[in-house]
């Protein structure tokens, strides 16, 4: 090797870089440029080195950010379309038992622990069904005294039936619009207009002495759905008692979880979604009329978004950083998905963007009913992830939560504990993972308080006041008061924070 010319050679690239580096020289025109404008060539970033030459990223740079935005865009996309997600595992849920439109669900016996279904109760008689419209409105007769919604596949709230509906209890005919009708609506119907397609039809009706059977049969001799142009001869229901019975409605975290929501952007119209939504989509594969087929690059990409923003959804829900999702000022156990009452998730024209990832992560149903302040109506909810020393709580523990005298419930109260992971009841040897203050043998103590035992075996004497816990399995609970009174909503009064009891 020749010294001489490879140390000349090196030399000459020194020099090179160095003129490449200099500052160029005054022109005529040339002016002071204000700072900050400028770019500087080299950047150490959370993401890597970023070199550029004279603010043109160079190849290796250009790749490097185009990879951290595809992430960026990826976890934006998953975290702006849960709800849609969620609807999609509801609808295939519903489905597996029968078709849309003629099946109908009913825990007759009562929901329990092998439905995997998002926080719900063991109180209510819940019903439900998965409404596909086509080209035609679509009529539902409703049975009387239930909580009914329809939600549509987008999440979106559609129309009210039952007591917070305009049939007001009574029961009524309901007139469903689908996407784009423009024909003719006859009288004599409650009407709604819905976006898409698919909608999850859901109604709660009431126990009545600790029976079922009224609200039941009310929904079996009442409720119907039929195409408008059917209405002289509907077709019959089929009504299957799903208690007991395993199913899921909830769906994938993982990289699946891009696969599930191809499903339901390639099956409804999307003029009504968000073009937001649609973009953050687009950019990462996902597009209403297109395949969806990631290259290796980009499926590692999503699947690594995908982990990311599952766990991100998780955080925001057991302990979310927005304050007003406290529903104590000032106190950082018990939370509620909705700021203000807002089930649109819109305030002031800013859109609560972890309030509504909150809500639809954690649980279902949106419909103006849920959340606004009805004094002795309705039903109000508190959430806990943690014990008072802000842990996660822990199945292998014993906790109390202690609820002060008068609790401010009119018709009754509940407590259900759920599995972190499902966010479904937590299956235990318990077919029902919860209880209420109409519990046989509920003790109370000698000031009208109550104290309420959370574990793996229950505390001697206090079996009635306790619901069972899992080894090894984390819970979170939800204390419900229906026929909220005014100290809930003033928060002069206040369940105390999980406490563990050693």
């Amino acid at each position: 090797m020749n010294l001489r010319v490879t140390t000349s050679f090196v030399i000459g690239l020194l020099i090179a870089d160095n003129v490449c580096q200099a500052q160029p020289p005054q022109m005529k025109m040339t002016t002071r440029i204000p700072p900050g404008i400028a770019t500087p060539d080299k950047l150490e970033t959370p993401v890597g080195t970023l070199r550029s030459v004279d603010g043109v990223p160079d190849a290796e740079t250009t790749q490097r950010v185009f990879d951290n935005l595809d992430f960026q865009r990826a976890t934006q996309a998953y975290l702006s379309t849960i709800q849609i997600s969620s609807m999609n595992g509801m609808r295939k849920g519903l489905l597996s038992f029968g078709p849309a439109n003629r099946t109908a669900l009913l825990f007759e016996d009562l929901m329990d622990s092998k439905a995997l279904w998002l926080t719900p109760n063991t109180v209510s008689v819940y019903m439900a069904m998965w409404l596909e419209l086509g080209d035609e409105p679509m009529v539902l007769e409703t049975p009387p005294n239930v909580l009914g919604l329809i939600d549509d596949a987008w999440f979106k709230y559609v129309a009210d039936f039952g007591n917070a509906g305009p049939d007001k209890g009574k029961g009524g005919k309901f007139l469903i619009l689908p996407p784009g009708y423009k024909g003719e609506v006859p009288e004599g119907y409650h009407v709604a207009r819905s976006e898409t397609h698919g909608n999850w039809v859901l109604w709660r009706g009431f126990q009545v002495d600790g029976s079922t059977k009224s609200a039941v049969d009310a929904t079996k001799n009442r409720f119907r759905v039929y195409p408008l142009s059917q209405k002289d001869d509907p077709p019959a229901m089929n009504f299957l008692n799903v208690s007991g019975k395993f199913h899921n409605t909830i769906h994938r975290m993982d990289y699946g979880y891009w696969e599930e929501l191809n499903e339901v952007i390639q099956r409804e119209p999307v003029d009504a979604l968000d073009p937001e939504i649609l973009g953050w989509l687009a950019t990462i594969g996902i597009e209403h009329g297109n395949a969806f087929d990631p290259d290796p690059r980009m499926k590692k990409i999503l699947t690594d978004a995908a982990n990311v923003a599952a766990v991100t959804a998780r955080a925001l829900t057991a302990r979310p950083r927005d304050s007003r999702l406290y529903v104590y000022p000032g106190e950082r156990v018990w939370t509620n998905p909705f700021i203000q009452g807002r089930y649109d998730f819109l305030l002031d024209g800013v859109r609560l963007i972890d309030s509504r990832i909150y809500m639809h992560f954690y649980a279902t149903g949106i419909t103006p009913a849920m959340s606004i302040k009805n004094v002795g109506k309705g039903s109000q909810y508190l959430i806990a992830y943690l014990d008072k020393n802000g842990n996660a709580l822990d199945g292998s523990k014993t906790y109390k939560i202690h609820l002060p005298p008068n609790v401010p419930a009119k018709d009754f109260w509940s407590f259900t504990i759920y599995d972190t992971q499902t966010r479904s009841m937590l299956q235990t040897d318990q077919q029902f993972p919860g209880l209420d203050n109409n519990q046989e043998g509920l003790k109370k103590n000698a000031d009208g308080s109550y104290d309420i035992y959370f574990s793996p075996k229950p505390p001697e004497g206090l079996e009635n006041n306790w619901i069972q816990s899992v080894p090894g399995k984390g819970w979170h609970t939800i204390f419900r008061l229906y026929g909220p009174l005014g100290p809930f909503y003033d928060k002069t009064w206040k369940p105390s924070d999980p406490e563990v009891v050693e």
